[in-house]
């Protein structure tokens, strides 16, 4: 296994990542309010997914993340696709990123003083599949072995498409990360990172201590890297320091904007401004993060301000 966050780091010491896939799909008019939500587009308007990989490679990201978060073969047959459909639609989600990335990279000026971005096959929790919240929760009254057989055939046809490592990200529970660390030595060729959500400054979204989770992952080499991600950035760097105390593994953060979600009335209150979410990457950095991005209701405009900021050493 060759762990494609290496040369990065050896080069220029951290990763951008990529911000909110959904979030700036909606910013550019398509409507998610959908059981599927980003999966719906990668189904009927693939372009757009594409140029929104496009538009942050061009923003400074060093990682673009697939559309397949709660993209799953399940999921596509509920909508009344058929199988082999459905199985299409993932080896999409890879293949719309690599090309974005192969467009990015043939432009001979994007070339200068990067390195050639990477692609992650996002791996999203049961949680996503269900769309009830529960990726927030953990709560889903299934068995280690259960998450096991839910997450193998997309896990193969992620891994068989050709990305550079897997995203398993938003991850609420140690139960759901143990059964996805099963799944790892079926792809012995690649890596992953694992990223959970926090629900406050010491645990994640089950209540198991951050730090745990951490210290249980760490030995598994084809783990690439830990941290956190779709969570409130004022959690963000504890988490972080915390696992820096359990891993010399690189440490992943990719929090939402801030914004909290008013269920009720069905919109995010607060506000997301980029130049803070910078100063406020530049906490998580300190903390210890080597990968920093941006999650829920960030954009290109985030991580433009983020590589900025990690590019000048603050």
């Amino acid at each position: 296994m060759i762990n494609p966050l290496a040369g990065f780091l050896e080069e220029q010491g951290y990763l951008v990542l990529d911000g909110g896939l959904a979030t700036e799909l909606e910013a550019r008019g398509y409507d998610l309010n959908d059981a599927l939500w980003s999966a719906r587009v990668l189904a009927e308007e693939p372009e757009a997914i594409r140029q929104v990989h496009l538009d942050y490679l061009r923003a400074g990201a060093d990682v673009i993340i697939t559309a397949s978060y709660q993209a799953t073969i399940p999921g596509f047959m509920a909508r009344g696709m058929a199988e082999a459909e459905a199985v299409a639609l993932l080896q999409r989600s890879v293949a719309l990123a690599r090309s974005a990335r192969d467009e990015f990279w043939a432009v001979a000026e994007n070339r200068a003083g990067r390195l050639r971005p990477l692609v992650a096959a996002s791996v999203g929790p049961y949680g996503a599949f269900l769309a009830d919240g529960s990726e927030y929760t953990g709560a889903y009254g299934l068995t280690e072995a259960d998450l096991v057989a839910f997450h193998r055939r997309r896990w193969h046809i992620l891994a068989e498409s050709g990305p550079d490592l897997l995203a398993c990200e938003t991850i609420p529970s140690a139960t759901e990360a143990r059964a996805l660390v099963r799944l790892l030595p079926e792809t012995p060729e690649l890596a992953a990172w694992f990223s959970f959500t926090g629900r406050n400054e010491t645990e994640i979204s089950d209540g198991t201590p951050f730090a745990a989770v951490v210290r249980e992952l760490d030995p598994v080499a084809q783990v690439a890297a830990l941290g956190i991600n779709c969570t409130p950035p004022r959690f963000v760097p504890a988490l972080v320091a915390a696992a820096r105390q359990e891993t010399d593994k690189p440490l992943v953060a990719y929090p939402n904007s801030g914004e909290t979600y008013d269920a009720e009335r069905k919109i995010w209150l607060g506000l997301s401004v980029p130049d803070d979410f910078a100063v406020q990457s530049g906490q998580w950095r300190s903390a210890g993060a080597d990968l920093i991005g941006g999650c829920c209701r960030t954009g290109p405009a985030h991580i433009r301000e983020v590589r900025k900021g990690m590019g000048s050493g603050d």
